[in-house]
């Protein structure tokens, strides 16, 4: 099982078992389904009904039928597993990743950043740290098998100081 942070179950919703999860995750649409298992605290918590209510992604979970169910699951982290779903590659296959203009090691991606925009890779490398946008006009390519990405570097694109 390879779990992937897609929210946080910040809230209770009435008393009959409804949570409310704040998510930012990119496949929402394919994870929220009836039927589906989301994991909190490491259980699995099959959905039952999925609504969308201002912000939130509402959820009730099979064999939860009353708000003292759910109580215990206010504030944590909610997974999925990866192997249930067919995403592609997503932000956490590229954590880890070496990145490359052409043959020149630049550094490792160490984490992303939701900007304004789009995404954003932060590459470490050494004592500096890249920003680069997670577009097609920078990645030029991503190889998960060989955990390479390859970027289109333009000027001023890498902090070079």
């Amino acid at each position: 099982m390879r779990l992937v942070y897609i929210g946080e179950l910040v809230n209770t919703h009435g008393l009959k078992g409804e949570v409310r999860i704040i998510s930012s995750f990119k496949y929402k649409e394919d994870v929220f389904k009836k039927d589906n298992n989301l994991y909190i605290l490491n259980n699995p918590l099959k959905i039952k009904t999925y609504r969308v209510h201002k912000n939130y992604d509402m959820v009730t979970f099979e064999g939860i039928n009353c708000i003292e169910d759910v109580l215990m699951y206010k504030g944590e982290e909610v997974y999925v597993d990866r192997d249930e779903f067919d995403f592609g590659v997503i932000n956490d296959d590229l954590i880890g990743l070496d990145v490359y203009d052409d043959d020149k090691l630049i550094g490792k991606v160490d984490s992303i950043m939701s900007g304004p925009n789009q995404e954003i890779l932060v590459i470490k490398s050494n004592n500096k740290k890249h920003l680069v946008p997670n577009v097609l006009n920078f990645i030029k390519k991503v190889d998960i098998d060989e955990k390479k990405i390859y970027i289109n570097v333009i000027e001023g694109l890498l902090d070079e100081n």
